[in-house]
């Protein structure tokens, strides 16, 4: 049984195959765990089911190695068929509560929310944790408008769930959202998008903690 710490939160680093290249993703999920990453979260919306079982056990596999969280994006099947630590789910998705009837007490369930209103729903209904976002302009969702610092931070305030910010965040602008309340950052191009995906990895960690105002514990 794995439930999430706010400190898992701390690097929450999001699958995007887009830069891959002739590169695989186990390998680079292998170096990013390697140099720190504290919670990884398996994104597929396009692959077929049994690939992406497949593909999700290959990574449990080193997740596992690293005693790190393996969230599922979106799939609660396939959470399920790997034994995955939990999924994130967006306000479009599965609701919460059937989920919850689904994976069960142990499991971690994410909620994305992008108000003060959905965050508290989110906690009122047993979520683990909240994703919020976008915080900045994104390419990863086009359709989502960055949301303004005094709504992340409200949002930080009315909840006790631990809160992880996302949309945007690199490493030129991780610290405007000092001071907002959250517990880590979720990222995908700041660290896939980089030749060196490992010092990509290392960089946004030791920023992370810089804007958290504290180390890991």
């Amino acid at each position: 049984m794995m439930q999430i710490r706010k400190e898992d939160l701390r690097l929450y680093v999001v699958t995007d195959r887009t830069w891959l290249g002739e590169r695989s993703l186990a390998s680079q999920v292998e170096k990013i765990l390697g140099v720190g990453a504290t919670l990884l979260q398996l994104r597929e919306k396009d692959m077929p089911y049994d690939e992406f079982v497949n593909e999700a056990k290959e990574i449990k596999r080193i997740t596992d190695r690293y005693h790190i969280p393996l969230i599922i994006n979106d799939c609660i099947d396939v959470a399920v068929s790997v034994d995955a630590d939990g999924v994130h789910l967006g306000q479009e998705d599965e609701q919460l509560q059937s989920a919850r009837e689904i994976l069960g007490e142990d499991k971690i369930i994410g909620i994305s929310v992008h108000t003060v209103e959905e965050a508290i729903t989110a906690q009122n209904y047993g979520a683990d944790y909240i994703g919020v976002g976008a915080v900045f302009n994104t390419s990863t969702k086009k359709d989502a408008g960055a949301l303004s610092f005094d709504t992340l931070t409200n949002i930080c305030k009315a909840v006790t769930l631990p809160v992880v910010a996302i949309g945007g965040i690199t490493r030129d602008n991780i610290m405007k959202l000092s001071g907002s309340g959250i517990d880590g950052v979720a990222v995908i191009s700041a660290i896939f998008a980089q030749r060196d995906i490992s010092s990509a990895t290392k960089e946004m960690l030791t920023l992370a903690n810089k804007m958290i105002g504290k180390k890991l514990i």
